[in-house]
């Protein structure tokens, strides 16, 4: 049996990246299919990836790091990849209708009314979080904060070194990326790599409440 909380305990958040280390493709490869697959709400996919493997593509998402964030620029240079989750800045129905498209292609309606009732479940929630509750871009986020979970534990199971960085100028990063005018704002970043020798998280222990604190079993 699989071990899956193996990869929970032993992960932690890289402090510093050694820079001569590259990830193989074949586990870039994985890790972009993790998110190409991670789940979201009625899957609306409301999130756009923006790989750097490249120096010039790091140095780019760098410029987002200066002044009070400058402590992340090193993680981002010497990383082997950064990885920039985005969110689309507007719940805009020409993508759901993509979606929607997508979905009758890979043969996810069997029945024709299967794609009406698709649409009105996919619509109902778009249309509750955009004008009932008010919170859509909110809602958009936390979809892409699933991504995140699965990126992070992906990263530990290829016992690849990450770090989830909200600690950056998104107004700069946007416009390096041209991202609103794709429909999109950044919302994390996450370097990976292996760790450096300075990093001094590394042989830190793991801390975290006590278990009885956090679960309620009923």
């Amino acid at each position: 049996m699989i071990d899956i909380a193996h990869y929970a305990r032993t992960r932690y958040t890289a402090k510093a990246y050694d820079p001569t280390r590259k990830i193989p493709a074949p586990l870039v490869e994985q890790l972009r299919t993790l998110l190409h697959l991670s789940p979201s709400s009625v899957n609306s996919q409301p999130w756009h990836f923006v790989v750097a493997a490249t120096d010039e593509g790091k140095a780019r998402i760098a410029k987002s790091t200066h002044g009070p964030y400058s402590y992340n620029t090193p993680k981002i240079l010497n990383a082997s990849h950064v990885f920039a989750l985005c969110t689309r800045h507007t719940p805009a129905d020409a993508h759901f209708d993509a979606l929607i498209e997508q979905e009758a292609r890979d043969g996810r309606y069997p029945n024709p009314q299967d794609r009406q009732t698709r649409r009105q479940t996919l619509f109902g929630y778009v249309d509750m979080h955009r004008y009932t509750q008010r919170d859509v871009q909110a809602w958009m986020e936390k979809q892409t904060y699933l991504a995140l979970g699965m990126l992070l534990l992906g990263a530990a199971a290829l016992e690849l070194d990450a770090t989830p960085i909200e600690g950056f100028d998104n107004a700069v990063l946007d416009r390096e990326l041209d991202l609103p005018a794709q429909g999109f704002v950044s919302t994390v970043l996450v370097p990976v790599g292996y760790h450096g020798a300075d990093d001094f998280n590394a042989n830190l222990p793991k801390s975290r409440l006590p278990a009885e604190v956090l679960f309620t079993d009923i």
